[in-house]
């Protein structure tokens, strides 16, 4: 289910929890947009505000948090977009989409260059299924639109350029009453939106993606890296994106909010990340009485301050923790360490001041006071942010096979130490190495081994004994555990777990067999029903 499900049902957790504040959300606005908007007489831009509408008293902003509400009430000029006049040829307007929270209007040049549409206000009140929820909060949830910095994307495009990460370059744009609008005219006339190249297919001449040939969607990269070993991702650059999350505080990274930059080199396929929608990127949320307390009960809103706790990375990360147990896998905390050295040394103070250089002029000087201050001092600890991550995703690791033949080797490699190899298994030649990495039981309690489909070889050599307990899963084809046969070998805590019509093993010293009805495991495609997609 989408974020925006998630996310109300965390809201509504925290609500019950302060009862007392249900006559108040009763009276929250939810009335029909009217904004005023002054054009300027040439009508090229208009004068308007975002959301006038979040520029509430300060009895509720006390209870329902100041938020960014000053800054959606601020009134800023912006350029009037015209379909037939945006780029040679005209926009055509293909179809409506968005989640529950956003409209987004995709459109194609006459190029074939497509680009989309963003709503810049929103509403996840939508999300609501029952009358009853809407007219009881249906008005909060549209008030709390205001957690999140209506311009924040422009900087956030900045600061990833800056920091050597893929991004979309938004454009704040009013899309007037056009008739090119056809049958979207109603639904998307006369508001303000964020407009951005669309990242799929062939992108050769978008330089922040870089200029890829082929971008994917995060299923597709999935489905390709789990099929096939010549398919791999680019685990450091991902990281420093995800990195750059955190430091801008963007908890909403499910898996949808990616793109994948893929090129192909001598045979093989990397895959680099292209981040998007920056809708929660400077999230604030806990500065009123109940919203405060609301955020105790749903660790992923952490908001946007000078420091970034320890304990906050868990739930800043947690949108995106099966894309990052899957991608992150192979990375050491000596990786994390380095990876996040570069970004620190990258996102200068200089680097810093430009990206507020962007947006609308009327509300940079004070956004520019506001934030640099803050991602000065949350830059000074990105390398404990970085620990505090790599220990949380190595108390259990995945280390995640593709529908080829592979042959994963298990042994120790020091006293609590446990060594894991997987090769490709080539007829007639040695096999492939294709990662190796090594895990401390102080800092990891089980390791993970999904082979999915493929002959695969799972084999134990003796001394295993690190005190990390192994869970094989052997997915699809006709699979062997090898291991030794001796009494006295030195096997322990290794699980195997097999479907009811899967590979049958005699339970051996140290080796436990389990049957399991996970259809997850079985090989590439199944695997992805592990994602929210």
């Amino acid at each position: 289910m989408s974020r925006i499900f998630d996310s109300c049902a965390g809201f509504i957790r925290g609500l019950a929890c302060a009862v007392a504040l249900l006559p108040m959300a009763c009276n929250g606005q939810n009335a029909a947009r009217n904004v005023p908007t002054q054009w300027a007489p040439d009508s090229t831009t208009v004068r308007r505000a975002a959301g006038p509408e979040y520029n509430r008293g300060a009895v509720w902003r006390f209870f329902w948090g100041q938020h960014y509400r000053e800054i959606w009430a601020t009134p800023v000029t912006v350029p009037v977009f015209r379909l037939a006049t945006a780029v040679p040829g005209g926009l055509v307007p293909l179809q409506a989409g968005g989640s529950y929270q956003s409209r987004t209007l995709r459109l194609r040049a006459a190029s074939g260059q497509e680009y989309v549409l963003r709503s810049v206000d929103k509403d996840a009140s939508a999300a609501f299924t029952s009358s009853w929820q809407r007219w009881l909060l249906g008005g909060l949830m549209k008030d709390q639109t205001s957690v999140a910095q209506p311009y924040g994307a422009y900087v956030a495009a900045q600061l990833a350029e800056a920091a050597g990460v893929y991004h979309t370059n938004p454009r704040l744009v009013y899309l007037p009453d056009d008739p090119a609008l056809g049958k979207f005219r109603a639904a998307y006339a006369n508001d303000l939106y964020l407009l951005e190249e669309r990242p799929d297919g062939n992108q050769r001449t978008v330089a922040s993606f870089g200029h890829s040939p082929a971008v994917h969607s995060t299923g597709l990269m999935l489905a390709t890296i789990h099929e096939r070993p010549s398919a791999q991702i680019d685990a450091r650059t991902y990281l420093r994106a995800r990195l750059l999350d955190v430091w801008l505080g963007d908890w909403s990274r499910r898996e949808d909010q990616w793109r994948w930059a893929s090129f192909t080199h001598a045979g093989r396929m990397t895959y680099r990340p292209i981040p998007r929608d920056r809708d929660q990127a400077f999230f604030l949320f806990d500065d009123g009485f109940f919203t405060r307390i609301i955020s105790w009960f749903v660790p992923k809103y952490q908001s946007f301050h000078a420091r970034i706790r320890p304990g906050a990375i868990d739930g800043l990360t947690a949108t995106a923790r099966s894309l990052d147990r899957t991608l992150l896998g192979t990375l050491t905390a000596e990786d994390f360490r380095q990876v996040a050295d570069s970004l620190r040394l990258r996102l200068t103070d200089a680097a810093i001041a430009r990206a507020f250089t962007a947006g609308p002029p009327e509300t940079r000087a004070s956004i520019s006071a506001y934030f640099e201050p803050l991602l000065r001092a949350r830059r000074e600890q990105l390398a404990e942010v970085a620990q505090s991550y790599y220990k949380l995703l190595a108390e259990e690791a995945w280390v995640v096979g593709t529908d080829y033949a592979e042959r994963f080797v298990l042994s120790d490699a020091g006293p609590g130490r446990l060594r894991v190899k997987v090769f490709v298994q080539r007829p007639n030649q040695a096999d492939s190495l294709v990662t190796e990495r090594t895990y401390d039981r102080r800092e990891t309690s089980a390791v993970e081994l999904y082979g999915l489909a493929g002959n695969d070889i799972f084999e134990v050599l003796a001394p295993c004994k690190s005190g990390v307990a192994v869970h094989v899963f052997e997915g699809a084809g006709r699979n062997q555990l090898v291991s030794p046969r001796q009494k006295n070998s030195e096997v322990s805590d290794i699980t195997w777990h097999t479907s009811p019509s899967g590979t049958t093993i005699n339970p051996t010293k140290g080796v436990t067999v389990k049957t399991t009805s996970d259809s997850t495991v079985t090989n590439a495609r199944s695997w992805l029903s592990r994602y929210r997609l």
